[in-house]
């Protein structure tokens, strides 16, 4: 092969040998660094970007999005010596691509190192039932301690979020027999406070009851007492009026006053309920004496009609 050719084919290789190593395209949202001679020089941003070969190079490849950061579960032991295990999930942005290169050697390995070393010195430092209860206390914990402490790596962290926290078998199962015990126990003051406001209600509605019907009681005995005194009234006046005829004389008055007595006393034996046989004395006479003097009284002294007494009289 001669001479000319061969500095052609090294030319050729020369002139890809540049393209390759010289022309960069970096993509959006990540970041190079260019060295020379492996020393940071500057920083290559997204779109095209020339180097001279061999003096310069392409350094680190910085990712500039938001990225997750899974941190791995790990045994912490709570203040009151409960054993726990804990993991979270980091969410993180570089913000200065050449501190995040050459301010620390692997980033991701540092950042979960010292999230989990901040959550057992947080967690620690808190009982058990806190550290269960105060997931957003011990989140913005984190998240202050982590965030200054990665600031000098030009890293920017937005968010820690604790994922679980898993207390041991033999506690979950003692944490699950006394909510148990508070529910039943709730259950119980519940249904004790409804069964007293049902008998108070009860009582109450028996009072009103009790209350109603001796009113009630009071209000007849009023009026029938008012009803006797009416009625005694009336006898008294009766009596009086007879009393007063007798007095002038008057015969017939007395007669029929006794006959109206007698005659109420037979209409109440024979309307009594229990009475199936009435049997009338054998001296009638003065039923007869009493019904002539109604008669007299009737017929305006005209001599009444005397019916002969039956000897005995039944009636079913």
């Amino acid at each position: 092969m001669e001479m000319g050719t061969i500095l052609i084919w090294v030319i050729v290789a020369l002139v890809v040998f540049a393209f390759v190593k010289g022309v960069r395209i970096v993509p959006q949202g990540y970041e190079y660094t260019v060295e020379r001679f492996g020393k940071y020089v500057y920083t290559m941003h997204p779109g095209l970007g020339l180097l001279v070969p061999i003096v310069y190079d392409v350094g680190r490849k910085i990712n500039m999005m938001e990225q997750v950061l899974d941190v791995p579960s790990q045994d912490v032991i709570t203040k009151d010596n409960a054993v726990v295990k804990v993991d979270a999930i980091t969410f993180f942005q570089v913000l200065d691509s050449p501190k995040a290169a050459y301010e620390v050697s692997n980033l991701e390995q540092a950042m979960t190192a010292l999230v989990q070393t901040n959550i057992r010195t947080v967690i620690g430092s808190m009982d058990l039932d806190e550290s269960l209860s105060q997931r957003e206390e011990i989140n913005a914990k984190l998240l202050s301690v982590v965030d200054q402490a990665t600031n000098p790596w030009g890293i920017k962290v937005n968010r820690i979020e604790i994922k679980d926290i898993q207390p041991p078998r033999d506690l979950v199962d003692s944490m699950a027999r006394q909510m148990k015990a508070e529910r039943e126990k709730r259950a119980n003051i519940l249904e004790a406070e409804g069964h007293r406001a049902s008998e108070i209600l009860r009582a109450e509605g028996e009072k009103q009851a009790a209350v109603l019907e001796a009113e009630g009681r009071r209000e007849a005995a009023f009026r029938d007492a008012e009803a006797r005194e009416r009625l005694a009234e009336a006898e008294a006046r009766a009596t009086q009026m007879v009393s007063d005829a007798i007095a002038k004389g008057d015969t017939q008055a007395i007669n029929y006053f006794v006959a109206q007595k007698y005659v109420e006393a037979l209409k109440a034996f024979a309307t009594s309920p229990q009475q199936k046989t009435l049997i009338l004395p054998t001296e009638a006479t003065g039923i007869l004496g009493a019904l002539a003097g109604i008669s007299e009284l009737v017929g305006g002294g005209k001599t009444p009609v005397v019916v002969p007494p039956t000897p005995q009289r039944g009636r079913e």
